[in-house]
């Protein structure tokens, strides 16, 4: 688990701290704990970082040191893995499991079951996980493998180069075949779980797409231009069509029993190979049955 830069002629009057920070994007802290455990080296030695480079020189820095990651109890789970590299692992995430070990879930969260399967093939590593499901809602999350990935990932999270797409089912039909929300979103009033629109929140953005119309609700496309919490279930019931059996937001339903949320799609540029990722995981049987009412019109 190495990452390498080969040293250009413009580099060479820089010293390597600054082309660690500056052209590899390592952070102060991560720099300073490599540093301290001499994870650093130039041409396959050790290097004092406070030195400079020369041209074609090779810098490497090595992230294949054994982390603590006792506090997580691992759990032997039927991992659904859609990708997996030295660097980061993509799961397909049922409904009704957490992402996070919690009082309520302290051994039968996802993280658990990675941590499992981290033993298994001997990564000592910390679970990481890049993105955020709610308990009910399925699909897509990515976890790195190491915490120069978790940066960069997070990084390109923040300022909109990782993009994540949705599937839903939503209650009636959209006057609006496509569009964009955007309200601003808070934490409601006397609550550490709902959110609400309210106009002192933090600006969030939703862009949905129609595909398919059946006689009571519609199966749209959701982008996220923003990453807040519960931002689509709080959207769609703000604009009079929650998600379908969303009973924080809207109500239960007997077609389903938890909000009919899929995280079908995530992009994003890979932090080690710099290539395009484009990852999908299909819709789990529970809103493939929504599918079998004939639509009345197909749209996209």
């Amino acid at each position: 688990m190495n990452l390498t830069y080969k040293i250009k002629k413009e580099d060479e009057n820089i010293n390597i701290n600054s082309i660690l920070k500056n052209n590899l994007h390592i952070s102060s802290i991560l720099l300073s704990k490599l540093i301290k455990m001499q994870k650093i080296f130039l041409n396959n030695k050790q290097i004092n970082t406070r030195n400079f480079a020369k041209e074609n020189d090779i810098l490497s820095v090595s992230f294949d040191y054994i982390e603590d990651n006792s506090n997580i109890v691992p759990k032997q789970m039927n991992l659904s893995i859609i990708y997996e590299d030295e660097w980061i692992i993509a799961l397909n995430k049922p409904a009704n499991i957490a992402i996070h070990p919690s009082m309520l879930h302290f051994d039968n969260s996802l993280s658990n079951g990675l941590k499992f399967y981290f033993d298994s093939i001997g990564l000592k590593k910390k679970i990481r996980p890049i993105n955020r499901l709610d308990f009910n809602t399925s699909g897509l999350v990515l976890f790195a493998k190491c915490e120069y990935v978790q940066e960069a990932l997070s990084y390109q999270m923040k300022n909109n180069y990782f993009h994540k797409e949705y599937l839903a089912f939503v209650q009636g039909t959209l006057d609006n075949k496509s569009g964009s929300i955007k309200l601003p979103i808070a934490r409601k009033e006397n609550s550490i779980i709902e959110r609400c629109i309210d106009s002192s929140g933090q600006p969030s953005i939703t862009h949905y797409d129609v595909l398919k119309e059946f006689p009571n609700y519609t199966l749209i496309k959701c982008k996220l231009e923003t990453g807040r919490t519960h931002q689509i279930r709080v959207h769609m019931a703000a604009i009079g069509h929650p998600i379908i059996s969303d009973t924080l937001y809207g109500s239960s339903s007997h077609l389903i029993n938890r909000q009919a949320l899929h995280s079908y799609k995530m992009s994003f540029c890979h932090p080690i190979t710099n290539k395009h990722i484009v990852l999908t995981c299909d819709m789990p049987q529970d809103m493939k049955n929504l599918l079998m009412l004939p639509p009345i019109q197909k749209l996209i």
